[in-house]
């Protein structure tokens, strides 16, 4: 495969994955926004959710202060955004567009009509209170293109690449939403165990669509520690970092065996992977849940600059 179209394919599914994200990201701020404690500071959450996505610095250049209109038209709608829903969903029609010969009738139908109607939604006239409804919808749109993938696309390395895409960038997500809760949310102690923090934690699990699965897998209260086991080592949870770090493993293998070489992307993957399979929560804790978080995202994006030179990605 030429290494135009593995990088068009890479960023069609990284881009899909990041559109909604992005709008998990706004619903955990939306969602604590609306708690009771938000009233005192009503727009340090939304400071929160621009930390979390990388944002700062550029809403800042263009916004004097937080409000949470700038903040939705800025996540959602803002061409000047690179990483706004409007911007990723953008992206990933290019990328779809360029790649018609390589993806199936179902993706690009998909992908082209969820560009054609997010153009008819306004901006100028959403409330706050539409604001669920158009992130429900982002996050459905992203599940019917990732559906029309699985269900039409051969496992050759098109979908290795779709793969690698999707949970490279899947990963990041996790772990920015979960730094977000422990890093900056909650700077006080006193609030830990409280109602207050245990709304805290149902909106995080809520944004990645775990609240259910989570009391599936513990039948108790919310625990910090349960928490972030579930969303970091467990390998039935497919937000999880260790999962995350499975499909990509196994989607690198394959690249392997379909190329027949391997490359330090291989090596590096497996590290983490292994890593994740090894480490308790108790370690991670020990260590500094913002400290590991920030190694992963760290590693996470050293191994897509990685994959990006051992397939001779070109923009």
């Amino acid at each position: 495969m030429l290494g135009r179209t593995a990088n068009d394919l890479f960023w069609l599914a990284r881009s899909v994955e990041r559109a909604e994200n992005m709008a998990r990201l706004t619903e955990v701020g939306y969602r604590i926004m609306m708690l009771p404690q938000a009233a005192d500071n009503p727009h340090q959450e939304w400071r929160s959710t621009l930390a979390s996505a990388g944002c700062t610095d550029l809403y800042f250049a263009k916004y004097d202060n937080v409000e949470t209109k700038h903040v939705v038209n800025f996540l959602l709608f803002d061409p000047d955004n690179p990483s706004s829903v409007y911007s990723c969903l953008a992206n990933a029609r290019r990328n779809a567009r360029a790649q018609r010969i390589a993806i199936t009738r179902d993706m690009w139908e998909s992908m082209n009509s969820a560009w054609i109607d997010f153009a008819g939604f306004n901006p100028d006239t959403l409330s706050v209170n539409e604001l669920p409804r158009v992130l429900d919808w982002v996050k459905q749109r992203s599940a019917l293109y990732r559906g029309a993938m699985l269900n039409t696309i051969l496992r050759n390395d098109t979908y290795c690449f779709s793969q690698l895409g999707t949970f490279l960038e899947r990963g990041d997500n996790t772990a920015r939403i979960l730094d977000v809760k422990y890093y900056v949310l909650l700077p006080s102690i006193g609030l830990v165990g409280t109602p207050v923090d245990n709304e805290q934690w149902a909106a995080i699990l809520r944004s990645v669509t775990a609240h259910r699965s989570y009391r599936w897998v513990y039948k108790e209260n919310y625990r910090p520690a349960n928490i972030a086991e579930f969303l970091i080592l467990n390998p039935q949870m497919p937000r999880s970092l260790r999962y995350c770090y499975s499909e990509i493993t196994g989607a690198l293998t394959d690249l392997g065996h379909i190329y027949g070489e391997t490359h330090a992307c291989h090596t590096d993957s497996t590290v983490t992977a292994n890593n994740l399979a090894r480490l308790s929560v108790d370690e991670i804790f020990a260590m500094g849940l913002h400290e590991f978080l920030l190694e992963f995202t760290s590693c996470n994006a050293k191994l897509a600059a990685e994959v990006s030179s051992a397939y001779n990605f070109t923009g």
